[in-house]
């Protein structure tokens, strides 16, 4: 029988994880599963679907269809977690600017640490780390744990 982790941060109780469906994102849902499991914590799983009035004006279908998307991948998430025997809730946004979304859900919900993957689904983040990861590590209100593929 497998020894159980010890959980590797003390007073965690719980967790954001952010994704977007990359390979980043399920990294990142994979570290957060064990600290999960290893610290009994509940895990918010967030996803943004990044449009602005002109774009939804614009492609309203593309909108539409990015917001199906999101709901199909948080409930893909939610569902692995689960089996997991994990606690876990699922949030949605769509707007302007992801980072602030994140945030604004950590302090909502009183979360100890943000887990994500160090670059999303933007095609020139290769070299750099993303920007809304950077954004969320100079201002987010708790610990950051970003997760390389």
């Amino acid at each position: 029988m497998a020894e159980k982790q010890a959980c590797p941060i003390a007073g965690l109780k719980n967790i954001l994880l952010a994704t977007d469906g990359s390979d980043f994102s399920e990294a990142a849902m994979k570290h957060a599963i064990n600290i999960s499991r290893a610290c009994s914590c509940k895990l918010y799983v967030i996803s943004v679907v990044e449009a602005n009035p002109e774009y939804e004006a614009l492609a309203p279908q593309i909108v539409e269809k990015a917001e199906s998307d999101t709901r199909q991948l948080l409930e893909r998430t939610r569902e692995s977690i689960v089996k997991e025997g994990i606690e876990c809730e699922t949030i949605a946004h769509q707007g302007e600017g992801p980072a602030q979304f994140m945030l604004e859900e950590a302090e909502k919900k009183k979360v100890d640490i943000i887990v994500m993957g160090s670059h999303g689904r933007k095609g020139l983040a290769k070299f750099l780390m993303g920007s809304v990861t950077q954004k969320v590590l100079a201002h987010a209100p708790c610990s950051v744990l970003v997760v390389k593929k």
